[in-house]
């Protein structure tokens, strides 16, 4: 159960990457992606080389996402994960136009990226690329990312730091009287509940009086099946959540055309969902007994392979 939950959205944030398939090359994106790459505050030399720093980022996001789920997954147990690994990247990659010398070269290396293959400057442009393709308003898939920095009000930060975090990143900044923890909090959770429409309510239960810089990032997706399924159909049945665990699980139900294979070497069923708009999910099965092997061996080459396979049934 822990893995199917969790790479739903985990493949969403890939789809919508768009990491390089085989064939796949920069012109060809730029040509067929003209809506995508519109940005009215750009020209269109600065859209032309968001576009090849968005394509550049895609590997070592993708190869991100794979390496923090697997480390996360080691340590929980039985309990479900959702995340956004696009969220975290975004997050530390805002950091590092603040950081310097050993602190930003580890935040580089934990984001997968290599500062000789990918300058820090494309990292950047190809975040601004992404976050501007997510609130494209005519994606029917509704998708809302953003950052924002709560500042303790006596410290001074460098108006470039402040002026760069909003150019490429949409992110906001406010200064934050941490010395009363009741209104700082109070100040935080009431601008996530604000921008994930109520959603999350409580983002911050205890917050330090010392604490200086707060660092929020929020999601917020909503998205209708291509192929609705109908409510009618829904069933309480068995959901079988370890050889152990059985639990009762509302169950949706519909015929109809997926796409679906059998991966020999992962060893288990991975069946594609779309959504309407831009967005798909992929949805994993481990074969009996295979959960901590799919984990272990998952890779964003998986998810090429898949895509060139499918199969419609």
């Amino acid at each position: 159960m822990k893995l199917v939950i969790t790479l739903s959205l985990l493949l969403i944030s890939l789809e919508v990457q768009c990491h390089q398939l085989p064939g796949h090359n920069d012109d060809q994106a730029s040509q067929g992606d003209k809506t995508l790459l519109e940005h009215p505050h750009l020209s269109s030399e600065e859209q032309r080389q968001d576009s090849s720093s968005y394509l550049k980022i895609g590997p070592s996001n993708s190869d991100f996402a794979f390496t923090f789920y697997r480390n996360i997954a080691s340590g929980v147990g039985s309990r479900n994960i959702f995340f956004s690994p696009i969220s975290i990247s975004a997050a530390f990659a805002l950091l590092t136009l603040g950081a310097k010398s050993e602190t930003q070269s580890q935040i580089h290396k934990g984001l997968a990226f290599n500062l000789s293959v990918t300058e820090e400057n494309e990292i950047h442009k190809g975040f601004r690329h992404l976050i501007h393709a997510l609130h494209r308003p005519d994606n029917k898939a509704q998708v809302k990312m953003g950052n924002a920095l709560f500042i303790e009000q006596s410290l001074k930060f460098l108006p470039k730091f402040l002026e760069d975090v909003k150019t490429f990143y949409e992110a906001e900044g406010f200064l934050t009287n941490f010395t009363i923890p009741r209104a700082a909090k109070r100040q935080i959770n009431d601008y996530v509940q604000n921008k994930t429409q109520g959603k999350i309510a409580h983002a911050l239960e205890d917050l330090d009086p010392s604490t200086i810089l707060v660092l929020v990032n929020y999601i917020f997706f909503k998205a209708y099946w291509q192929h609705p399924f109908d409510t009618h159909m829904i069933r309480e049945k068995d959901f079988f959540v370890d050889a152990n665990t059985t639990v009762k699980a509302s169950l949706m139900y519909r015929k109809g055309y997926y796409k679906y294979l059998h991966d020999e070497d992962l060893s288990c069923w991975v069946v594609e969902i779309p959504y309407k708009g831009d967005a798909t999910s992929f949805f994993i099965l481990p074969d009996e007994g295979k959960l901590e092997h799919v984990e272990g061996a998952l890779v964003k080459e998986s998810l090429s392979k898949w895509i060139a396979s499918f199969k419609t049934e």
